[in-house]
């Protein structure tokens, strides 16, 4: 008797395939049989009417922190995947002496917009090593997978002290060392090891990642380390200036480790062919036989402004800089007061040292009222300045205008990166080049100012089914990218895909009804921390290890999810 049978389900079953229809037999948390069962079941799903398809793997998560206080790694549970990969862009807590802690919070507070009380309330830092840091979430049971990257950042600090934090250049033995320790970290079930290099990431305190300059040496030693292993996978966020040596770094550490490597690209407002230049490099990498991918997306990475957000376009305005910690309603009230508001649109914004909102007040074409239903392709002709121009205002005043409309929730959606001709033509290129792989969804980060965690459900609604600027996707397509695809590309080769033996990582979706809602600010993070949150309709059911642990976008409560520790080999058919 199998466990359950999903029946009467058109099947998208990730490896590309066209749909069919069929049911799916579970046993042990595994996948049996597929087609027409006439096995009995203790449970029965009719699935009539939706499609079935595999779980995502979202590759590029920060619930380094979150892992540690939650059962639930939300928002992504909440779309569909059922394996998250934490660890990204190097910065994480393990491994960690005792007098770093608050160092490792303060990056991870600056890179990744994870505020301080909330990580110095939350983290138990119950260890020290990353084996440890392993070893303390085994214990623990959450409603979908993970697995975990070593970070660079708490690496380098923990080896190098005062002098990894500030940059300074590592000895041979700080480099052999944190070669050991990738190795150790690895072989105790890190999926792989990660970095950034990218003057984007810094501090709480304006100073920038440990490991922004770390030279060739540091860079291929640890690239030797993860060969030492004898798995795993890189993970490279960086600049790509076009006069620095990023390429040469990033292919000798794919050729020392003989493992695949993955860098974060996306399209630049400025040099909006950029992108072109970088993903022919890196094919042409491959074909040298280097494993080198990039990381993209399919909409906009879009920064989120508001009055309850960590920034809005009135952020480095002396007048709103006094009033910022009020509580919304009276800061609502002084921001609708004429007096008030006459001084804040006649002031200069303080945005020398913040190069963020420089670039921003320059870019009000790049921003969009967030809607009900949001649109992740809007049309120029709906920005902030092109509305602005048709109501005779200037863009700063319509923003006014809008921030404090209703409650003062209102939103302004800043497509920061990925949209710099206003279109996801260039993403769309993006995608279906042969050397990337779908990524930067950061679920577990920049807890207020990005939610993008719904790249998954984004890519069911807008490119299978909504899209009308242009050419949409195939299903089957957007299914195994997201995947089979993605799961491959970190080496979890056990899921991704619907066929006897693989991992019973299920969405029951319903693609008609499916739709993305608008973003909220929820305050349930430890010491009250704010984050955005995001939701949708059309998850019928998502099952992890067979399990459902969300039943019509409603909590099951079940925790089935666990810690994988490294690469999962594929499973062996013949015992299924």
């Amino acid at each position: 008797m199998l466990d359950l049978i999903i029946k009467n389900g058109q099947i998208v079953d990730g490896t590309g395939t066209k749909p069919f229809m069929g049911d799916l037999g579970i046993m042990n948390g595994v996948v049996v049989e597929v087609g027409e069962i006439s096995s009995r079941a203790k449970n029965i799903i009719d699935a009539a009417g939706s499609t079935v398809i595999p779980g995502f793997v979202d590759i590029h998560t920060h619930y380094d922190g979150q892992v540690t206080w939650s059962e639930e790694l939300t928002p992504s549970s909440n779309h569909g995947v059922t394996t998250a990969v934490m660890g990204n862009c190097g910065v994480g807590f393990a491994p960690c002496r005792p007098e770093d802690k608050e160092r490792l919070i303060s990056l991870m507070e600056g890179v990744e917009d994870i505020p301080h009380p909330v990580l110095s309330e939350g983290l138990p830092w119950n260890w020290e090593t990353f084996p440890e840091y392993l070893d303390s979430l085994s214990k623990r049971q959450y409603d979908i997978d993970f697995a975990a990257q070593l970070p660079h950042g708490p690496l380098r600090v923990y080896v190098m002290g005062d002098r990894g934090a500030n940059r300074e250049p590592a000895t041979q033995k700080d480099i052999e060392r944190m070669a050991a320790l990738t190795t150790e970290s690895i072989k105790s079930g890190a999926l792989g090891f990660s970095t950034s290099r990218t003057l984007n990431h810094q501090t709480a305190e304006g100073e920038p990642t440990p490991t922004l300059s770390a030279e060739l040496g540091e860079m291929v030693g640890i690239a030797k380390g993860v060969k030492n292993a004898g798995s795993g996978v890189m993970q490279v966020v960086t600049d790509f200036k076009g006069d620095d040596n990023e390429f040469e770094i990033l292919k000798e550490m794919t050729k020392q480790s003989d493992r695949p490597l993955s860098v974060s690209v996306a399209q630049h407002h400025r040099v909006t062919d950029g992108w072109k230049n970088i993903l022919r490099t890196i094919e042409d990498a491959n074909k040298e036989g280097l494993r080198l991918t990039a990381q993209v997306c399919g909409r906009p990475i879009g920064v989120l402004f508001g009055l309850e957000l960590t920034n809005n376009p009135f952020s480095a305005h002396p007048s709103f800089i006094e009033i910022t910690n009020l509580p919304l309603k009276e800061k609502l009230l002084k921001l609708r007061d004429p007096a008030f508001r006459q001084t804040l649109l006649a002031e200069t914004p303080e945005v020398e040292n913040n190069p963020f909102l420089r670039q921003a007040h320059k870019r009000y074409h790049d921003m969009y009222v967030m809607s009900e239903e949001p649109d992740y392709e809007p049309l120029p002709s709906t920005s902030i300045d092109a509305q602005a121009m048709r109501q005779n205002k200037h863009p700063l005043e319509l923003c006014l205008d809008i921030l404090t409309r209703g409650d003062g929730k209102e939103m302004i959606y800043y497509a920061f990166l990925n949209y710099g001709e206003s279109s996801l033509n260039p993403a769309k290129e993006m995608m279906e080049h042969p050397n990337t792989i779908l990524g930067l969804g950061d679920g577990g980060a920049h807890c207020g100012s990005i939610c993008d965690g719904s790249f998954t459900t984004h890519m069911l609604t807008h490119w299978t089914r909504d899209r009308n600027r242009g050419n949409k996707l195939e299903l089957p397509w957007v299914v195994k990218a997201h995947c089979q695809d993605t799961a491959a590309a970190v080496g979890l080769n056990d899921r991704g895909i619907l066929a006897p033996g693989y991992k019973a990582d299920i969405n029951i979706i319903d693609l008609g009804k499916m739709r993305l809602k608008k973003p909220e600010v929820h305050y349930d993070l430890p010491a009250g921390g704010r984050r955005l949150m995001q939701f949708a309709d059309g998850y019928v059911a998502t099952l992890v290890s067979g399990v459902p642990i969300y039943l019509n976008g409603e909590s099951t409560g079940a925790r089935p999810g666990r810690l994988v520790r490294g690469s999962q080999p594929k499973p062996n058919l013949r015992d299924h």
